[in-house]
Protein backbone atom coordinates (compact mmCIF):
# COMPACT_ATOMS: atom_id res chain seq x y z
CA UNK A 1 0.00 0.00 0.00
CA UNK A 2 1.23 3.50 -0.68
CA UNK A 3 1.51 5.72 1.68
CA UNK A 4 -0.66 8.69 0.07
CA UNK A 5 -2.94 9.12 -2.64
CA UNK A 6 -2.36 12.00 -5.20
CA UNK A 7 -5.20 13.74 -7.10
CA UNK A 8 -7.53 12.15 -9.37
CA UNK A 9 -6.48 8.81 -8.30
CA UNK A 10 -9.52 6.78 -7.26
CA UNK A 11 -12.01 5.06 -4.61
CA UNK A 12 -14.84 3.33 -4.40
CA UNK A 13 -16.84 1.88 -1.95
CA UNK A 14 -19.77 -0.90 -1.86
CA UNK A 15 -22.47 -0.31 0.98
CA UNK A 16 -24.47 -3.56 0.98
CA UNK A 17 -27.15 -1.88 2.92
CA UNK A 18 -30.16 -3.87 4.53
CA UNK A 19 -32.65 -2.67 1.79
CA UNK A 20 -30.45 -1.08 -1.01
CA UNK A 21 -26.43 -1.82 -2.11
CA UNK A 22 -24.69 0.81 -3.30
CA UNK A 23 -22.04 1.40 -5.28
CA UNK A 24 -19.63 4.90 -5.42
CA UNK A 25 -16.62 5.79 -7.15
CA UNK A 26 -14.91 8.45 -6.06
CA UNK A 27 -11.86 10.80 -7.27
CA UNK A 28 -9.09 12.58 -4.50
CA UNK A 29 -9.15 16.22 -5.00
CA UNK A 30 -7.32 18.51 -3.12
CA UNK A 31 -7.89 16.20 0.00
CA UNK A 32 -11.36 15.87 -0.43
CA UNK A 33 -13.52 12.91 -1.97
CA UNK A 34 -15.25 13.74 -5.13
CA UNK A 35 -17.64 11.26 -6.23
CA UNK A 36 -17.28 10.51 -9.92
CA UNK A 37 -19.77 7.95 -10.69
CA UNK A 38 -22.54 5.78 -8.57
CA UNK A 39 -24.89 3.06 -8.88
CA UNK A 40 -27.60 2.16 -6.84
CA UNK A 41 -30.34 -1.59 -7.17
CA UNK A 42 -33.13 -2.45 -4.55
CA UNK A 43 -32.11 -5.37 -3.39
CA UNK A 44 -33.68 -5.77 0.17
CA UNK A 45 -32.02 -8.60 2.03
CA UNK A 46 -33.88 -7.97 5.28
CA UNK A 47 -36.96 -9.22 3.69
CA UNK A 48 -35.66 -12.40 2.87
CA UNK A 49 -34.63 -12.55 6.49
CA UNK A 50 -36.97 -15.34 7.86
CA UNK A 51 -38.39 -16.02 11.61
CA UNK A 52 -35.11 -17.66 12.23
CA UNK A 53 -32.78 -15.14 10.46
CA UNK A 54 -31.73 -17.34 7.55
CA UNK A 55 -31.26 -15.77 4.51
CA UNK A 56 -33.17 -16.61 1.84
CA UNK A 57 -32.53 -18.08 -1.56
CA UNK A 58 -33.88 -15.75 -3.88
CA UNK A 59 -32.51 -12.75 -1.69
CA UNK A 60 -28.99 -14.36 -1.93
CA UNK A 61 -29.28 -14.18 -5.46
CA UNK A 62 -30.73 -10.86 -6.27
CA UNK A 63 -27.24 -9.51 -4.27
CA UNK A 64 -25.28 -11.80 -6.01
CA UNK A 65 -26.64 -10.44 -9.27
CA UNK A 66 -26.54 -7.19 -8.00
CA UNK A 67 -22.25 -7.20 -7.08
CA UNK A 68 -22.24 -9.01 -10.13
CA UNK A 69 -23.35 -5.75 -11.64
CA UNK A 70 -21.20 -3.50 -10.03
CA UNK A 71 -17.99 -5.53 -10.22
CA UNK A 72 -18.38 -4.55 -14.28
CA UNK A 73 -17.82 -0.58 -13.12
CA UNK A 74 -14.39 -1.21 -10.73
CA UNK A 75 -12.46 -1.96 -13.65
CA UNK A 76 -10.32 1.17 -12.85
CA UNK A 77 -10.03 1.17 -9.28
CA UNK A 78 -7.03 -0.76 -7.44
CA UNK A 79 -8.45 -3.37 -5.23
CA UNK A 80 -6.41 -1.61 -2.38
CA UNK A 81 -8.33 1.30 -2.73
CA UNK A 82 -11.51 -0.44 -2.75
CA UNK A 83 -13.64 -1.18 0.66
CA UNK A 84 -17.06 -3.87 0.91
CA UNK A 85 -19.13 -3.18 4.03
CA UNK A 86 -22.41 -4.87 4.48
CA UNK A 87 -24.58 -3.95 7.72
CA UNK A 88 -27.69 -5.04 9.41
CA UNK A 89 -29.07 -7.53 7.11
CA UNK A 90 -25.90 -9.84 7.27
CA UNK A 91 -25.45 -8.82 10.60
CA UNK A 92 -28.66 -10.92 11.21
CA UNK A 93 -27.90 -13.58 8.90
CA UNK A 94 -27.11 -16.79 10.83
CA UNK A 95 -26.48 -18.48 6.90
CA UNK A 96 -23.94 -15.30 6.40
CA UNK A 97 -21.15 -17.09 5.38
CA UNK A 98 -22.88 -19.02 2.85
CA UNK A 99 -23.45 -16.02 1.17
CA UNK A 100 -19.99 -14.45 2.03
CA UNK A 101 -18.75 -17.73 0.44
CA UNK A 102 -20.65 -17.04 -3.03
CA UNK A 103 -19.84 -13.25 -3.20
CA UNK A 104 -16.21 -13.99 -2.82
CA UNK A 105 -16.37 -15.75 -6.13
CA UNK A 106 -17.32 -12.65 -7.31
CA UNK A 107 -15.61 -9.80 -5.55
CA UNK A 108 -12.27 -8.95 -6.13
CA UNK A 109 -12.03 -7.92 -1.78
CA UNK A 110 -13.95 -9.81 1.30
CA UNK A 111 -16.79 -8.15 2.40
CA UNK A 112 -16.35 -6.74 6.11
CA UNK A 113 -19.41 -7.09 7.79
CA UNK A 114 -19.32 -3.69 10.32
CA UNK A 115 -21.17 -3.53 13.88
CA UNK A 116 -23.56 -1.49 14.42
CA UNK A 117 -21.59 1.49 16.14
CA UNK A 118 -19.22 1.14 13.43
CA UNK A 119 -21.84 1.90 10.82
CA UNK A 120 -22.83 5.20 13.14
CA UNK A 121 -19.25 5.99 13.02
CA UNK A 122 -18.71 5.97 9.44
CA UNK A 123 -22.46 7.57 8.20
CA UNK A 124 -21.13 10.56 10.91
CA UNK A 125 -18.05 10.91 8.74
CA UNK A 126 -19.87 10.50 5.33
CA UNK A 127 -22.21 13.46 6.52
CA UNK A 128 -19.79 15.59 7.98
CA UNK A 129 -17.57 15.89 5.29
CA UNK A 130 -20.75 16.73 3.34
CA UNK A 131 -21.54 19.60 5.42
CA UNK A 132 -20.25 22.90 7.02
CA UNK A 133 -19.83 22.90 10.37
CA UNK A 134 -22.49 23.92 12.45
CA UNK A 135 -21.40 23.52 16.31
CA UNK A 136 -22.97 20.02 17.64
CA UNK A 137 -25.15 17.61 15.58
CA UNK A 138 -27.55 14.96 15.55
CA UNK A 139 -27.36 12.63 13.20
CA UNK A 140 -29.69 10.17 11.61
CA UNK A 141 -29.81 7.64 9.39
CA UNK A 142 -33.04 5.04 8.65
CA UNK A 143 -31.69 1.75 6.69
CA UNK A 144 -33.74 -1.08 6.12
CA UNK A 145 -32.49 -3.03 9.52
CA UNK A 146 -31.76 -0.92 11.70
CA UNK A 147 -31.53 2.86 12.37
CA UNK A 148 -28.07 5.03 13.75
CA UNK A 149 -27.90 7.55 15.59
CA UNK A 150 -24.68 9.90 16.01
CA UNK A 151 -23.48 13.08 18.07
CA UNK A 152 -20.72 15.06 17.12
CA UNK A 153 -18.78 17.91 16.54
CA UNK A 154 -16.79 18.64 13.22
CA UNK A 155 -15.53 15.48 12.02
CA UNK A 156 -15.04 13.56 15.51
CA UNK A 157 -18.35 11.35 16.64
CA UNK A 158 -19.26 11.99 20.39
CA UNK A 159 -21.75 9.04 21.05
CA UNK A 160 -23.02 6.22 18.28
CA UNK A 161 -25.63 4.21 18.16
CA UNK A 162 -27.52 1.78 16.33
CA UNK A 163 -30.96 0.71 16.88
CA UNK A 164 -32.85 -2.46 15.32
CA UNK A 165 -35.29 -0.53 13.30
CA UNK A 166 -35.54 -0.36 9.55
CA UNK A 167 -38.01 0.60 6.62
CA UNK A 168 -37.63 -3.41 5.43
CA UNK A 169 -37.97 -4.91 8.77
CA UNK A 170 -41.06 -3.07 10.07
CA UNK A 171 -43.00 -3.50 6.54
CA UNK A 172 -42.30 -7.10 7.39
CA UNK A 173 -43.38 -6.57 10.88
CA UNK A 174 -46.27 -4.03 10.57
CA UNK A 175 -47.26 -3.83 6.72
CA UNK A 176 -46.35 -7.73 5.47
CA UNK A 177 -49.76 -6.97 3.23
CA UNK A 178 -49.37 -3.70 1.71
CA UNK A 179 -52.36 -2.76 3.80
CA UNK A 180 -52.21 0.71 5.12
CA UNK A 181 -54.40 1.12 8.55
CA UNK A 182 -54.03 4.01 11.51
CA UNK A 183 -53.45 0.82 13.42
CA UNK A 184 -51.00 -0.80 11.93
CA UNK A 185 -49.03 2.74 11.26
CA UNK A 186 -49.69 3.23 15.07
CA UNK A 187 -48.26 -0.35 15.68
CA UNK A 188 -45.29 1.04 13.96
CA UNK A 189 -44.37 4.11 15.91
CA UNK A 190 -44.73 2.41 18.98
CA UNK A 191 -42.23 -0.23 18.65
CA UNK A 192 -39.88 2.62 17.58
CA UNK A 193 -40.39 4.45 20.82
CA UNK A 194 -39.76 1.25 22.69
CA UNK A 195 -36.19 1.11 20.92
CA UNK A 196 -35.78 4.69 21.42
CA UNK A 197 -36.18 4.51 24.99
CA UNK A 198 -32.65 3.42 25.43
CA UNK A 199 -30.84 5.83 24.07
CA UNK A 200 -33.56 9.04 24.79
CA UNK A 201 -32.22 10.64 27.80
CA UNK A 202 -28.68 9.65 26.95
CA UNK A 203 -28.92 11.74 23.53
CA UNK A 204 -31.55 14.74 25.03
CA UNK A 205 -28.67 15.42 27.94
CA UNK A 206 -26.00 15.29 25.48
CA UNK A 207 -27.93 17.79 23.19
CA UNK A 208 -27.02 19.31 19.92
CA UNK A 209 -27.57 22.16 17.63
CA UNK A 210 -28.60 20.93 14.56
CA UNK A 211 -30.64 17.29 13.12
CA UNK A 212 -29.43 15.50 9.81
CA UNK A 213 -30.58 12.96 8.28
CA UNK A 214 -29.32 10.77 5.11
CA UNK A 215 -29.77 7.84 3.16
CA UNK A 216 -32.99 6.98 1.13
CA UNK A 217 -36.00 6.98 3.92
CA UNK A 218 -35.54 10.51 4.94
CA UNK A 219 -34.22 12.16 1.44
CA UNK A 220 -38.15 10.72 0.34
CA UNK A 221 -40.04 11.95 3.11
CA UNK A 222 -37.91 15.03 2.56
CA UNK A 223 -38.67 14.91 -1.18
CA UNK A 224 -42.52 14.19 -0.57
CA UNK A 225 -42.63 17.16 1.61
CA UNK A 226 -40.69 20.31 -0.72
CA UNK A 227 -42.78 19.01 -3.63
CA UNK A 228 -46.34 19.25 -1.26
CA UNK A 229 -44.95 22.56 -0.11
CA UNK A 230 -44.80 21.17 3.72
CA UNK A 231 -40.85 22.14 3.95
CA UNK A 232 -39.41 25.03 5.65
CA UNK A 233 -37.74 27.77 3.54
CA UNK A 234 -34.38 25.80 3.51
CA UNK A 235 -36.30 22.68 2.52
CA UNK A 236 -36.34 20.93 6.13
CA UNK A 237 -38.35 18.11 7.03
CA UNK A 238 -40.40 19.92 9.65
CA UNK A 239 -42.93 17.93 12.59
CA UNK A 240 -45.68 19.86 11.22
CA UNK A 241 -44.73 18.92 7.88
CA UNK A 242 -44.63 14.81 9.05
CA UNK A 243 -47.62 15.11 10.67
CA UNK A 244 -49.30 16.39 7.58
CA UNK A 245 -47.91 13.73 5.59
CA UNK A 246 -48.76 11.16 8.64
CA UNK A 247 -52.21 12.28 7.74
CA UNK A 248 -52.30 12.07 3.87
CA UNK A 249 -50.32 8.72 3.71
CA UNK A 250 -53.29 7.21 6.13
CA UNK A 251 -55.64 8.04 3.32
CA UNK A 252 -54.27 5.17 1.17
CA UNK A 253 -55.09 1.62 2.38
CA UNK A 254 -52.21 0.01 0.30
CA UNK A 255 -48.78 0.86 -0.46
CA UNK A 256 -49.72 0.02 -3.98
CA UNK A 257 -51.72 3.13 -4.45
CA UNK A 258 -49.43 5.89 -2.85
CA UNK A 259 -48.97 8.28 -5.45
CA UNK A 260 -46.80 10.97 -3.85
CA UNK A 261 -44.70 13.07 -6.48
CA UNK A 262 -41.43 12.77 -6.58
CA UNK A 263 -41.53 9.16 -4.63
CA UNK A 264 -39.77 6.42 -6.69
CA UNK A 265 -41.44 3.19 -7.04
CA UNK A 266 -38.73 1.12 -5.13
CA UNK A 267 -39.20 3.20 -2.24
CA UNK A 268 -42.74 3.26 -2.07
CA UNK A 269 -43.49 -0.46 -0.24
CA UNK A 270 -41.41 1.22 2.71
CA UNK A 271 -42.54 4.86 3.03
CA UNK A 272 -45.26 4.03 5.56
CA UNK A 273 -42.66 1.83 7.92
CA UNK A 274 -39.90 4.48 7.21
CA UNK A 275 -42.33 7.75 7.91
CA UNK A 276 -43.70 5.58 11.18
CA UNK A 277 -39.98 5.67 12.28
CA UNK A 278 -38.85 8.68 11.48
CA UNK A 279 -42.34 10.14 13.27
CA UNK A 280 -41.40 8.03 16.41
CA UNK A 281 -37.59 9.58 16.18
CA UNK A 282 -38.97 13.26 16.37
CA UNK A 283 -41.51 12.82 18.83
CA UNK A 284 -39.45 10.65 21.28
CA UNK A 285 -36.04 13.07 20.10
CA UNK A 286 -37.78 16.48 20.33
CA UNK A 287 -37.15 17.44 17.35
CA UNK A 288 -38.41 20.21 15.55
CA UNK A 289 -36.88 20.37 11.83
CA UNK A 290 -33.75 18.03 10.09
CA UNK A 291 -31.97 19.01 6.93
CA UNK A 292 -31.24 16.38 4.79
CA UNK A 293 -27.07 15.09 3.66
CA UNK A 294 -26.35 13.21 0.68
CA UNK A 295 -23.09 12.13 2.65
CA UNK A 296 -23.81 8.70 3.93
CA UNK A 297 -22.26 5.31 4.67
CA UNK A 298 -20.20 4.73 1.13
CA UNK A 299 -18.69 8.63 1.66
CA UNK A 300 -17.61 8.07 4.96
CA UNK A 301 -15.89 4.93 3.98
CA UNK A 302 -14.23 5.96 1.09
CA UNK A 303 -13.35 9.24 3.86
CA UNK A 304 -12.20 6.57 5.93
CA UNK A 305 -10.07 4.68 3.59
CA UNK A 306 -8.30 7.80 2.02
CA UNK A 307 -7.36 8.24 6.11
CA UNK A 308 -5.51 4.68 5.94
CA UNK A 309 -3.57 6.24 3.30
CA UNK A 310 -2.48 9.00 5.36
CA UNK A 311 -1.20 7.75 8.69
CA UNK A 312 -4.57 8.54 9.80
CA UNK A 313 -5.73 5.03 10.63
CA UNK A 314 -9.05 5.23 13.35
CA UNK A 315 -7.64 0.98 13.36
CA UNK A 316 -4.73 2.67 15.17
CA UNK A 317 -6.12 4.99 17.66
CA UNK A 318 -8.59 2.52 18.47
CA UNK A 319 -5.51 0.49 19.56
CA UNK A 320 -3.94 2.87 21.83
CA UNK A 321 -7.37 3.77 23.10
CA UNK A 322 -7.80 0.31 24.53
CA UNK A 323 -4.40 -0.28 25.60
CA UNK A 324 -5.35 2.79 27.79
CA UNK A 325 -8.88 1.67 28.96
CA UNK A 326 -7.62 -1.56 29.92
CA UNK A 327 -3.90 -0.94 31.70
CA UNK A 328 -1.58 -2.95 29.37
CA UNK A 329 2.27 -1.81 29.41
CA UNK A 330 3.59 -0.28 27.11
CA UNK A 331 6.83 -0.52 27.33
CA UNK A 332 6.17 -4.89 26.85
CA UNK A 333 3.59 -3.73 23.94
CA UNK A 334 6.20 -2.33 22.37
CA UNK A 335 8.77 -4.90 23.12
CA UNK A 336 6.61 -7.74 21.30
CA UNK A 337 5.82 -5.37 18.03
CA UNK A 338 9.43 -4.29 17.81
CA UNK A 339 10.08 -8.37 17.48
CA UNK A 340 6.83 -9.14 15.48
CA UNK A 341 7.87 -6.65 13.09
CA UNK A 342 11.58 -8.56 12.71
CA UNK A 343 9.64 -11.59 12.49
CA UNK A 344 7.54 -11.04 9.83
CA UNK A 345 10.48 -9.51 7.97
CA UNK A 346 12.08 -12.53 8.07
CA UNK A 347 9.31 -14.59 6.25
CA UNK A 348 7.10 -12.10 4.95
CA UNK A 349 7.83 -13.28 1.18
CA UNK A 350 8.10 -17.05 2.16
CA UNK A 351 5.30 -17.45 3.50
CA UNK A 352 3.26 -14.63 0.79
CA UNK A 353 2.13 -12.53 3.98
CA UNK A 354 0.90 -9.06 2.77
CA UNK A 355 1.02 -5.45 4.23
CA UNK A 356 -2.48 -5.93 5.42
CA UNK A 357 -1.11 -9.42 7.49
CA UNK A 358 1.89 -7.03 8.91
CA UNK A 359 -0.87 -4.53 10.33
CA UNK A 360 -3.05 -7.04 11.90
CA UNK A 361 -0.06 -8.93 13.84
CA UNK A 362 1.36 -5.66 14.48
CA UNK A 363 -2.39 -4.30 16.19
CA UNK A 364 -2.36 -8.04 17.69
CA UNK A 365 1.15 -7.30 19.66
CA UNK A 366 -0.02 -4.26 21.34
CA UNK A 367 -3.27 -5.70 22.48
CA UNK A 368 -1.83 -9.26 23.52
CA UNK A 369 -2.06 -8.40 27.36
CA UNK A 370 -5.32 -6.46 27.45
CA UNK A 371 -6.89 -9.68 29.48
CA UNK A 372 -4.90 -9.14 32.35
CA UNK A 373 -7.54 -5.71 33.55
CA UNK A 374 -9.59 -8.95 34.11
CA UNK A 375 -7.69 -12.17 35.62
CA UNK A 376 -3.87 -13.08 34.98
CA UNK A 377 -5.42 -16.91 34.52
CA UNK A 378 -6.08 -17.63 31.37
CA UNK A 379 -5.79 -13.52 30.54
CA UNK A 380 -5.23 -14.66 26.92
CA UNK A 381 -8.72 -16.04 26.49
CA UNK A 382 -10.28 -12.92 28.31
CA UNK A 383 -8.08 -10.54 26.10
CA UNK A 384 -9.91 -12.66 23.06
CA UNK A 385 -13.03 -12.54 24.30
CA UNK A 386 -12.96 -8.46 24.54
CA UNK A 387 -12.07 -8.16 20.89
CA UNK A 388 -14.23 -10.55 20.12
CA UNK A 389 -17.59 -8.66 21.58
CA UNK A 390 -16.08 -5.03 21.70
CA UNK A 391 -17.15 -2.28 19.57
CA UNK A 392 -13.66 -1.11 18.23
CA UNK A 393 -13.75 1.87 15.63
CA UNK A 394 -12.72 0.72 12.10
CA UNK A 395 -12.54 -2.75 12.89
CA UNK A 396 -14.55 -5.07 11.00
CA UNK A 397 -16.26 -8.08 12.56
CA UNK A 398 -13.82 -10.32 10.53
CA UNK A 399 -11.06 -8.00 11.66
CA UNK A 400 -11.81 -8.14 15.12
CA UNK A 401 -12.07 -12.07 14.96
CA UNK A 402 -8.54 -12.51 13.37
CA UNK A 403 -7.17 -10.14 16.30
CA UNK A 404 -9.07 -12.52 18.64
CA UNK A 405 -7.44 -15.64 17.36
CA UNK A 406 -4.11 -14.19 17.51
CA UNK A 407 -4.43 -12.80 21.01
CA UNK A 408 -6.47 -16.04 21.39
CA UNK A 409 -3.13 -18.12 20.73
CA UNK A 410 -0.18 -16.32 21.61
CA UNK A 411 0.44 -18.79 24.83
CA UNK A 412 -0.51 -21.92 26.59
CA UNK A 413 -0.86 -25.64 24.75
CA UNK A 414 -2.41 -25.23 21.26
CA UNK A 415 -4.59 -27.71 19.90
CA UNK A 416 -5.12 -29.47 16.98
CA UNK A 417 -8.58 -28.76 16.83
CA UNK A 418 -8.22 -25.07 17.55
CA UNK A 419 -5.85 -24.92 14.41
CA UNK A 420 -9.01 -26.02 12.35
CA UNK A 421 -10.90 -22.98 13.96
CA UNK A 422 -8.12 -20.76 12.57
CA UNK A 423 -7.48 -22.29 9.30
CA UNK A 424 -11.84 -21.39 9.04
CA UNK A 425 -11.56 -17.89 9.67
CA UNK A 426 -8.47 -16.54 8.25
CA UNK A 427 -6.93 -19.73 6.64
CA UNK A 428 -3.19 -20.36 6.33
CA UNK A 429 -1.95 -16.77 6.83
CA UNK A 430 -3.51 -16.53 10.05
CA UNK A 431 -2.25 -19.56 11.23
CA UNK A 432 1.22 -18.62 10.28
CA UNK A 433 0.65 -15.03 12.45
CA UNK A 434 -0.33 -16.32 15.10
CA UNK A 435 2.70 -18.78 15.20
CA UNK A 436 4.61 -15.36 14.53
CA UNK A 437 2.59 -13.83 17.70
CA UNK A 438 4.12 -16.88 20.17
CA UNK A 439 7.94 -16.35 18.97
CA UNK A 440 7.26 -12.75 19.64
CA UNK A 441 6.18 -12.87 23.05
CA UNK A 442 8.34 -15.96 24.00
CA UNK A 443 11.34 -14.00 23.47
CA UNK A 444 9.98 -11.12 25.41
CA UNK A 445 9.06 -13.63 28.34
CA UNK A 446 11.85 -11.22 30.34
CA UNK A 447 9.92 -8.21 30.49
CA UNK A 448 13.47 -6.43 30.25
CA UNK A 449 14.95 -3.70 28.64
CA UNK A 450 18.20 -5.78 27.94
CA UNK A 451 18.25 -6.35 24.35
CA UNK A 452 17.75 -9.76 22.73
CA UNK A 453 20.00 -11.88 21.61
CA UNK A 454 20.22 -11.23 17.68
CA UNK A 455 17.50 -14.01 15.90
CA UNK A 456 16.93 -14.93 12.36
CA UNK A 457 13.74 -17.11 11.06
CA UNK A 458 13.76 -18.53 8.30
CA UNK A 459 10.68 -20.74 6.24
CA UNK A 460 12.23 -23.91 4.10
CA UNK A 461 8.47 -24.47 3.35
CA UNK A 462 5.24 -23.80 4.93
CA UNK A 463 5.90 -26.98 7.81
CA UNK A 464 9.37 -26.82 8.55
CA UNK A 465 11.14 -22.80 10.09
CA UNK A 466 14.15 -22.43 11.47
CA UNK A 467 14.76 -19.68 14.07
CA UNK A 468 18.63 -19.07 14.64
CA UNK A 469 20.20 -17.44 17.58
CA UNK A 470 23.18 -15.64 17.54
CA UNK A 471 25.77 -15.58 19.97
CA UNK A 472 26.71 -17.55 23.40
CA UNK A 473 23.07 -19.40 24.02
CA UNK A 474 24.38 -20.30 27.47
CA UNK A 475 24.29 -16.35 28.40
CA UNK A 476 19.78 -17.13 27.47
CA UNK A 477 19.32 -20.67 29.26
CA UNK A 478 15.79 -19.91 30.61
CA UNK A 479 15.38 -18.82 26.26
CA UNK A 480 16.25 -21.99 25.40
CA UNK A 481 14.17 -24.12 27.06
CA UNK A 482 11.13 -21.76 26.29
CA UNK A 483 12.24 -22.39 22.79
CA UNK A 484 12.32 -26.14 23.26
CA UNK A 485 9.20 -26.48 24.74
CA UNK A 486 7.71 -23.82 21.93
CA UNK A 487 8.92 -26.64 19.70
CA UNK A 488 6.33 -29.21 20.70
CA UNK A 489 3.45 -26.86 20.53
CA UNK A 490 4.70 -25.93 16.70
CA UNK A 491 4.03 -29.71 16.22
CA UNK A 492 0.53 -29.44 17.25
CA UNK A 493 0.11 -27.39 14.45
CA UNK A 494 1.69 -29.43 11.81
CA UNK A 495 4.85 -26.85 11.83
CA UNK A 496 8.22 -28.02 12.55
CA UNK A 497 10.48 -25.47 14.53
CA UNK A 498 14.21 -26.28 14.44
CA UNK A 499 16.40 -24.23 17.38
CA UNK A 500 19.85 -23.22 15.55
CA UNK A 501 22.81 -21.24 17.02
CA UNK A 502 25.81 -19.78 14.98
CA UNK A 503 27.60 -21.36 17.73
CA UNK A 504 26.39 -25.35 16.73
CA UNK A 505 24.08 -25.93 19.45
CA UNK A 506 21.93 -28.68 19.44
Amino acid sequence: MSDFLIDEELLAAIDMGSNSFHLAIARVDHGEVKKVASMSEKVQLAAGLDENNYLSEAAQQRGLACLSRFVGRLGAVPNNRLRIVATNALRQAENGDEFMQKAAEILPKPIEIIAGREEARLIYLGVSHTMANGGRRLVIDIGGGSTEFIIGEEFEPILTESLQMGCVAYTKAFFPEGEISVKAFDKAVVAARKELSAIASTYLSAGWDTVVGSSGTIKACRQILVNMGLSDDQQNVTASGLQKLKDRLLKFDHIGKIDFEGLRDDRRAVLPAGLAILSAVFEVLKIDKLAYSDGALREGVMYDLLGRFRHEDIRDRSVQAMMGRYGSDPKQAERVVQTAQKLFEDVDTALNLSSDDDDLLRRAAYLHEIGLAISHGGYHRHGAYLLQHSDIPGFSQIDQNHLSHLVAHHRRKLRHDSLLDVQKVGGKKLVFLCLLMRLAVLLNHSRSDTALPEFDLQVKNEQSWQLTISGDVKQWPLLIADLHDEQIQFKHWNVDLQIKSDQHMD
